[in-house]
């Protein structure tokens, strides 16, 4: 089922009975007092979504978030920038032994390091396969060298020796003890080919002069194409966490990812290997079919964001990718990258509890 995002200013939610929420969008006005468009409200039923994204300034009434969190509905809070805030979620799952079995991977640092390895060979297999597309046609000598820099590593940590070294302790309290240990070294690794295919990435857009790109810029997104990756990304993490969190983890703690108060590590881990599939490749298609110009970004202290009429464009361009099927890499069978999502996050839960004996990543083809 869809997502509702709710992206007006100063829109307000209220539960209209038992099996909706009534949305009233006030009067738009511009600067001279005209009306640039009438306050309306629209009805939504609750059947028709299974989660809810709020982003900038919108208010929900108590009796709404009570609705939609006894319907199972989740509640995700973005700033205007797409940065995620928080989410209102229904009870936990009641799949304790997961979340145990999760606790005591995240504790056993070679089962953390394994998986930590696998959702980097992931990220890089899937960002290869990217530039690998691109090169068929393109014979670029830049997009080559990335393209070897990004298969070394993927070797290299295909034979990277994860066991624990003698004396090694595990992480009994806290999660910043990593200098030394293999995670050091893999995050090392996922640095340097992220930064090998940043390198690259403007050459995926096809007029690089309107749109350049200076490289990976995060907080905040300098130029419009961070922008759009930046807003891309906190949407795959809202998508992922739901899975998670849907299989019955704790989303909070992760193994690639480390887990900080408040922070969905394990929601970053399992979203690396979607990055390239699901977020780039929605930037990159939005920007090749021109359907926005840097015209249409608001910048607001040397920080860029897509301006509030273009947001909806984008989000039906991401849902459309999230439903798209293809066939899975592992299981054979057609499937869109929503339930992909799921699936990963299935197999991940039968890796730590010990029904399986090897996480796999999920590559493109």
């Amino acid at each position: 089922m869809p997502t509702l995002y709710l992206t007006e200013d100063y829109a307000l939610v209220r539960r209209d009975g038992e099996d909706s929420l009534l949305v009233q969008i006030p009067e738009k006005q511009g600067k001279n007092g005209a009306v640039l468009s009438p306050a309306r409200k629209e009805r939504i039923p609750l059947i028709k979504i299974d989660e809810v994204v709020v982003l900038g300034e919108v208010t929900l009434t108590a009796s709404a978030v009570h609705l939609l969190l006894e319907r199972d509905v989740e509640i995700t809070f973005l700033s205007h920038f797409g940065q995620f805030k928080g989410r209102l979620s229904p009870p936990f799952s009641k799949n304790a032994i997961l979340r145990i079995a999760q606790y005591r991977a995240h504790q056993d640092m070679t089962k953390r390091c394994e998986l930590a390895r696998r959702f980097v060979i992931g990220k890089l297999s899937n960002q290869r396969q990217r530039l690998q597309r691109f090169n068929r046609t393109h014979q670029d000598a830049e997009v080559s060298q990335a393209i070897k820099q990004l298969t070394d590593l993927i070797g290299g940590l295909v034979t990277l020796p994860v066991d624990r070294s003698p004396g090694m302790k595990p992480l009994a309290s806290g999660d910043h003890r990593v200098a030394g240990t293999a995670l050091e070294t893999i995050l090392g690794m996922e640095g340097a080919g992220s930064a090998a295919y940043f390198r690259c990435f403007g050459k995926l857009l096809s007029n690089s002069e309107q749109w350049p790109f200076p490289g990976r810029v995060k907080r905040p997104p300098t130029d419009p194409v961070n922008s759009l990756l930046s807003f891309g990304y906190s949407l795959l993490t809202n998508k992922v966490a739901s899975a998670v969190q849907l299989v019955g983890f704790d989303h909070f703690v992760g193994y690639l990812h480390s887990s900080f108060y408040g922070r969905p590590a394990l929601a970053l881990d399992l979203m690396e290997e979607f990055r390239p599939g699901i977020g780039d490749s929605v930037v990159v298609s939005i920007v090749n079919h021109r359907m926005l110009t840097p015209t249409d970004f608001v910048v607001e202290l040397g920080a860029y964001r897509l301006k509030q009429e273009k947001r909806t464009m984008f989000f039906t361009k991401f849902e459309e990718r999230l439903n798209e099927e293809i066939e899975h890499p592992i299981f054979g069978y057609k499937t869109t990258y929503r339930r992909c999502i799921e699936l990963q996050a299935r197999l991940l839960a039968k890796y730590v509890t010990g029904e399986i004996d090897e996480y796999p990543p999920f590559l493109l083809r």
